[in-house]
């Protein structure tokens, strides 16, 4: 199929020139994943006509988190005392709810433990002071980096979810790799960064990665975009 039908999404580009070279990030639409889709059938119907031999797959942590069933309406998650504690003290974004709320505070709890969230926030709270942050992420890894809470650019009924990163990720990126022949990454970008989740393999160069996606062209709403086909421009 003619893969120029795949077209940015509003004010993003098609082409990012990085010091590895110039890469399209051709958006790919599907429909609205749910609990229990198989992503092989995702990508056989909606990007596998499209590919070439030498892409690469990145696809959106969010939607192998939900096919996964780790995404929750927040009115069946109970916060414990303290997550409604704990959430007090998260930097509010205005680019994602992150730990913020007590709902997606309490996944964070149950998905690393409460031993390490309470030492982590100690750190925070002793460093803070002296102008260091971050250090709550930096202990709590990429597990509670990547739950996230509702917002409104989010397609229904996920607008009214919180979420947990996906389970075995490497793992997910190396079997869909098989599947469709292409170098593959799970991501997860936004308007404040990109981090890569899970790759086919280790040879894949996660600033490459970082640096194909730091603008966040696939976006999270309305575009129902959450496949990039990444391609070198010749």
């Amino acid at each position: 199929m003619d893969i120029s039908k795949l077209t940015p999404n509003e004010n993003k580009n098609l082409v990012i020139s990085t010091k590895y070279g110039d890469y399209y990030r051709y958006p790919v639409k599907t429909k609205v994943v749910v609990k229990g889709d198989d992503l092989k059938e995702i990508l056989s119907e909606y990007a596998m006509p499209y590919v070439e031999d030498g892409d690469m797959i990145f696809m959106s942590e969010k939607i192998v988190a939900i096919s996964q069933g780790r995404s929750f309406d927040i009115d069946d998650i109970k916060p414990s005392r303290l997550a409604n504690f704990l959430c007090k003290f998260v930097h509010k974004s205005p680019y994602g709810i992150g730990l913020g709320i007590p709902q997606t505070m309490e996944l964070a709890i149950r998905e690393i433990g409460r031993p390490k969230i309470l030492f982590a926030a100690f750190c925070s709270a002793i460093t803070k002071p002296f102008g260091k942050r971050g250090v709550f992420y930096q202990i709590v890894g990429d597990k509670a980096r990547a739950i996230d809470g509702p917002c409104d650019y989010t397609l229904p009924p996920y607008n009214h979810h919180a979420k947990l990163a996906p389970k075995d990720p490497d793992k997910v990126a190396a079997d869909l790799a098989k599947h469709t022949g292409c170098g593959f990454v799970v991501i997860d970008a936004n308007d404040l960064g990109v981090e890569v989740l899970g790759r086919s393999s280790k040879e894949i160069d996660i600033d490459f990665c970082k640096a194909v996606f730091k603008d966040n062209p696939l976006g999270q709403g309305s575009q129902s975009t959450p496949i990039a086909i990444v391609r070198k421009v010749k």
